[in-house]
Protein backbone atom coordinates (compact mmCIF):
# COMPACT_ATOMS: atom_id res chain seq x y z
CA UNK A 1 0.00 0.00 0.00
CA UNK A 2 1.35 3.40 -0.87
CA UNK A 3 1.00 6.02 1.94
CA UNK A 4 2.82 9.57 1.48
CA UNK A 5 3.49 11.89 4.04
CA UNK A 6 2.71 14.93 2.76
CA UNK A 7 -0.97 14.22 2.03
CA UNK A 8 -1.12 17.23 -0.52
CA UNK A 9 1.36 16.66 -3.89
CA UNK A 10 2.00 18.83 -6.80
CA UNK A 11 3.27 17.55 -10.03
CA UNK A 12 3.84 19.67 -13.13
CA UNK A 13 5.86 17.58 -16.08
CA UNK A 14 5.45 16.27 -20.20
CA UNK A 15 3.83 12.61 -20.08
CA UNK A 16 4.87 11.20 -23.30
CA UNK A 17 2.72 7.71 -23.80
CA UNK A 18 3.28 4.63 -26.36
CA UNK A 19 1.68 1.32 -27.04
CA UNK A 20 4.24 -1.58 -26.89
CA UNK A 21 4.45 -4.89 -28.22
CA UNK A 22 5.64 -8.04 -26.02
CA UNK A 23 8.40 -8.16 -27.69
CA UNK A 24 8.59 -4.66 -27.74
CA UNK A 25 7.92 -4.42 -23.68
CA UNK A 26 10.53 -7.13 -23.16
CA UNK A 27 13.59 -5.02 -25.28
CA UNK A 28 12.29 -1.99 -23.67
CA UNK A 29 12.83 -3.16 -20.22
CA UNK A 30 16.08 -5.29 -20.73
CA UNK A 31 17.50 -1.73 -22.16
CA UNK A 32 16.67 0.41 -20.04
CA UNK A 33 18.54 -1.86 -17.11
CA UNK A 34 21.56 0.12 -15.85
CA UNK A 35 19.77 3.06 -16.47
CA UNK A 36 16.38 2.91 -14.68
CA UNK A 37 15.42 1.06 -10.98
CA UNK A 38 12.32 -0.34 -10.68
CA UNK A 39 10.80 1.45 -7.20
CA UNK A 40 10.32 0.05 -4.54
CA UNK A 41 6.75 -1.00 -4.75
CA UNK A 42 7.48 -3.40 -7.78
CA UNK A 43 4.42 -4.53 -9.38
CA UNK A 44 1.69 -2.84 -8.37
CA UNK A 45 -2.82 -2.47 -9.04
CA UNK A 46 -4.22 0.02 -9.70
CA UNK A 47 -7.25 1.29 -9.86
CA UNK A 48 -8.86 4.70 -11.28
CA UNK A 49 -12.47 5.53 -10.17
CA UNK A 50 -13.10 8.54 -12.79
CA UNK A 51 -15.78 11.17 -12.00
CA UNK A 52 -17.53 12.95 -14.87
CA UNK A 53 -20.76 14.93 -15.23
CA UNK A 54 -23.97 12.54 -16.09
CA UNK A 55 -23.67 13.32 -20.12
CA UNK A 56 -19.90 12.74 -19.88
CA UNK A 57 -18.86 16.08 -20.38
CA UNK A 58 -14.86 15.81 -19.44
CA UNK A 59 -14.44 12.88 -21.28
CA UNK A 60 -16.05 13.87 -24.43
CA UNK A 61 -14.48 17.13 -24.63
CA UNK A 62 -10.94 15.17 -23.52
CA UNK A 63 -11.13 13.06 -26.85
CA UNK A 64 -11.56 16.26 -29.16
CA UNK A 65 -8.10 16.63 -28.41
CA UNK A 66 -8.22 20.42 -27.02
CA UNK A 67 -5.31 22.59 -25.82
CA UNK A 68 -6.39 22.11 -22.23
CA UNK A 69 -8.33 19.78 -20.92
CA UNK A 70 -8.91 17.93 -17.23
CA UNK A 71 -9.92 15.35 -15.68
CA UNK A 72 -10.56 14.07 -11.74
CA UNK A 73 -10.44 10.63 -10.60
CA UNK A 74 -10.16 8.65 -6.91
CA UNK A 75 -6.91 6.53 -7.37
CA UNK A 76 -6.03 3.14 -5.16
CA UNK A 77 -3.33 0.98 -4.78
CA UNK A 78 -4.89 -2.05 -4.60
CA UNK A 79 -8.58 -2.97 -3.46
CA UNK A 80 -9.47 -0.36 -0.97
CA UNK A 81 -11.65 0.23 2.19
CA UNK A 82 -13.41 2.97 3.30
CA UNK A 83 -10.59 3.36 6.01
CA UNK A 84 -7.55 3.03 3.84
CA UNK A 85 -6.01 5.45 1.70
CA UNK A 86 -7.25 6.90 -1.46
CA UNK A 87 -5.83 9.64 -3.58
CA UNK A 88 -8.25 12.21 -4.93
CA UNK A 89 -6.16 13.43 -8.18
CA UNK A 90 -7.33 16.54 -10.37
CA UNK A 91 -5.53 16.22 -13.54
CA UNK A 92 -4.98 19.01 -16.30
CA UNK A 93 -3.32 19.35 -19.60
CA UNK A 94 -2.42 22.32 -21.39
CA UNK A 95 -0.15 22.31 -24.57
CA UNK A 96 1.51 19.44 -23.48
CA UNK A 97 2.66 20.14 -20.07
CA UNK A 98 0.90 17.77 -17.28
CA UNK A 99 -0.38 19.45 -13.98
CA UNK A 100 -1.42 17.37 -11.27
CA UNK A 101 -2.89 18.16 -7.95
CA UNK A 102 -2.89 15.05 -5.60
CA UNK A 103 -4.78 15.12 -2.23
CA UNK A 104 -4.72 11.82 0.39
CA UNK A 105 -8.28 10.67 1.56
CA UNK A 106 -10.66 8.35 2.66
CA UNK A 107 -13.33 6.97 0.33
CA UNK A 108 -16.11 8.15 2.62
CA UNK A 109 -14.60 11.66 2.86
CA UNK A 110 -14.28 11.58 -1.02
CA UNK A 111 -18.51 11.24 -1.40
CA UNK A 112 -19.22 13.48 1.24
CA UNK A 113 -16.89 16.02 -0.75
CA UNK A 114 -18.80 15.25 -4.31
CA UNK A 115 -22.04 15.84 -2.73
CA UNK A 116 -20.80 19.08 -1.92
CA UNK A 117 -20.27 18.78 1.87
CA UNK A 118 -17.15 20.13 2.90
CA UNK A 119 -13.93 20.59 1.83
CA UNK A 120 -11.36 17.68 0.96
CA UNK A 121 -8.67 18.73 2.51
CA UNK A 122 -7.69 21.17 5.11
CA UNK A 123 -7.96 24.36 3.28
CA UNK A 124 -5.08 25.79 1.54
CA UNK A 125 -4.52 26.07 -2.67
CA UNK A 126 -5.09 22.95 -3.55
CA UNK A 127 -8.22 22.57 -1.93
CA UNK A 128 -9.48 25.91 -3.47
CA UNK A 129 -8.78 24.26 -7.30
CA UNK A 130 -10.56 20.89 -6.35
CA UNK A 131 -13.67 22.57 -4.79
CA UNK A 132 -13.41 25.68 -7.54
CA UNK A 133 -13.43 21.96 -10.11
CA UNK A 134 -16.22 20.72 -8.41
CA UNK A 135 -18.15 23.26 -7.92
CA UNK A 136 -17.96 24.40 -11.91
CA UNK A 137 -18.90 21.36 -12.65
CA UNK A 138 -22.23 21.11 -10.27
CA UNK A 139 -22.94 17.26 -10.65
CA UNK A 140 -19.81 14.81 -10.54
CA UNK A 141 -19.93 11.05 -10.57
CA UNK A 142 -18.51 7.65 -11.01
CA UNK A 143 -18.45 7.09 -14.41
CA UNK A 144 -15.68 4.67 -15.12
CA UNK A 145 -13.26 2.42 -13.39
CA UNK A 146 -9.72 1.74 -15.24
CA UNK A 147 -7.38 -0.46 -13.83
CA UNK A 148 -4.00 -2.06 -14.63
CA UNK A 149 -0.78 -3.48 -13.05
CA UNK A 150 2.11 -1.05 -13.26
CA UNK A 151 5.49 -1.33 -12.99
CA UNK A 152 7.41 2.04 -12.30
CA UNK A 153 10.58 2.97 -12.62
CA UNK A 154 13.41 5.95 -11.21
CA UNK A 155 16.31 7.10 -12.31
CA UNK A 156 18.57 7.36 -9.00
CA UNK A 157 20.05 10.94 -9.78
CA UNK A 158 17.64 12.73 -12.12
CA UNK A 159 13.76 13.47 -12.24
CA UNK A 160 13.17 11.02 -15.03
CA UNK A 161 10.54 8.16 -14.59
CA UNK A 162 9.08 5.44 -16.25
CA UNK A 163 5.93 3.23 -15.87
CA UNK A 164 4.93 0.39 -17.85
CA UNK A 165 1.44 -0.78 -17.56
CA UNK A 166 0.18 -4.34 -18.03
CA UNK A 167 -3.25 -5.83 -18.65
CA UNK A 168 -5.04 -2.25 -18.81
CA UNK A 169 -8.54 -3.02 -18.40
CA UNK A 170 -11.97 -1.33 -17.22
CA UNK A 171 -15.74 -1.61 -16.62
CA UNK A 172 -18.75 0.72 -16.68
CA UNK A 173 -20.55 -1.56 -13.92
CA UNK A 174 -19.80 -1.47 -10.33
CA UNK A 175 -18.29 1.66 -10.00
CA UNK A 176 -16.02 1.05 -6.88
CA UNK A 177 -12.09 0.41 -5.88
CA UNK A 178 -13.73 -2.27 -2.53
CA UNK A 179 -14.88 -5.09 -4.73
CA UNK A 180 -12.76 -6.13 -7.74
CA UNK A 181 -9.99 -5.37 -9.74
CA UNK A 182 -11.56 -7.14 -12.95
CA UNK A 183 -12.46 -5.46 -16.49
CA UNK A 184 -12.65 -5.36 -19.62
CA UNK A 185 -9.40 -5.69 -21.93
CA UNK A 186 -8.15 -2.18 -23.43
CA UNK A 187 -5.98 -3.40 -25.64
CA UNK A 188 -4.60 -6.68 -26.68
CA UNK A 189 -3.22 -9.33 -25.05
CA UNK A 190 0.44 -8.84 -23.65
CA UNK A 191 0.34 -4.88 -25.22
CA UNK A 192 1.65 -2.59 -22.91
CA UNK A 193 1.18 1.48 -22.18
CA UNK A 194 4.82 2.97 -21.59
CA UNK A 195 4.75 6.65 -20.06
CA UNK A 196 8.05 8.31 -19.76
CA UNK A 197 7.64 11.41 -17.39
CA UNK A 198 9.71 13.92 -17.52
CA UNK A 199 10.21 17.63 -16.37
CA UNK A 200 13.04 18.43 -18.87
CA UNK A 201 14.07 16.62 -22.25
CA UNK A 202 13.75 13.10 -22.91
CA UNK A 203 17.80 12.17 -22.01
CA UNK A 204 19.55 10.66 -25.33
CA UNK A 205 19.76 7.43 -24.25
CA UNK A 206 15.98 6.80 -24.02
CA UNK A 207 15.58 8.21 -27.38
CA UNK A 208 18.23 6.06 -29.09
CA UNK A 209 16.77 3.17 -27.37
CA UNK A 210 13.11 4.10 -28.17
CA UNK A 211 13.99 4.58 -31.69
CA UNK A 212 16.13 1.33 -32.25
CA UNK A 213 12.85 -0.48 -30.66
CA UNK A 214 10.58 1.27 -33.25
CA UNK A 215 8.59 2.50 -30.27
CA UNK A 216 6.91 5.97 -30.78
CA UNK A 217 4.88 8.82 -29.32
CA UNK A 218 1.57 8.50 -29.32
CA UNK A 219 -1.50 9.90 -27.97
CA UNK A 220 -3.65 7.27 -25.84
CA UNK A 221 -5.85 8.00 -22.72
CA UNK A 222 -7.07 4.70 -20.85
CA UNK A 223 -10.78 6.26 -20.08
CA UNK A 224 -10.97 8.08 -23.20
CA UNK A 225 -10.28 4.31 -24.74
CA UNK A 226 -12.47 2.89 -22.82
CA UNK A 227 -15.18 5.42 -23.60
CA UNK A 228 -14.46 4.70 -27.12
CA UNK A 229 -15.04 1.14 -26.70
CA UNK A 230 -18.03 1.51 -24.31
CA UNK A 231 -20.14 3.58 -27.11
CA UNK A 232 -18.95 0.89 -29.73
CA UNK A 233 -20.02 -1.50 -27.27
CA UNK A 234 -23.79 0.35 -26.85
CA UNK A 235 -24.23 0.43 -30.50
CA UNK A 236 -23.43 -3.00 -31.56
CA UNK A 237 -26.30 -3.93 -29.29
CA UNK A 238 -28.65 -1.48 -30.20
CA UNK A 239 -28.01 -2.93 -33.95
CA UNK A 240 -28.96 -6.83 -33.05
Amino acid sequence: MAVVSNPVVVMKRYELKSIMSPEQTEYFKKSVEGHMKIDKFGLTSIASLYYDTPNYRLIRTSVEKPPFKEKIRLRSYGLATDTSPVFLELKRKAYGIVYKRRVQSTIPLVKKFFYGEGDICAGGQINREITTFRDYYQTLVPACLIVYDRIAYYQPDGDLRLTIDHNPRYRYEDLNLTTSMEGHSLLKEGYTILEVKVQQAVPLWLSEILTRGHIYKGSFSKYGEAYRQQLLKVRNERNV
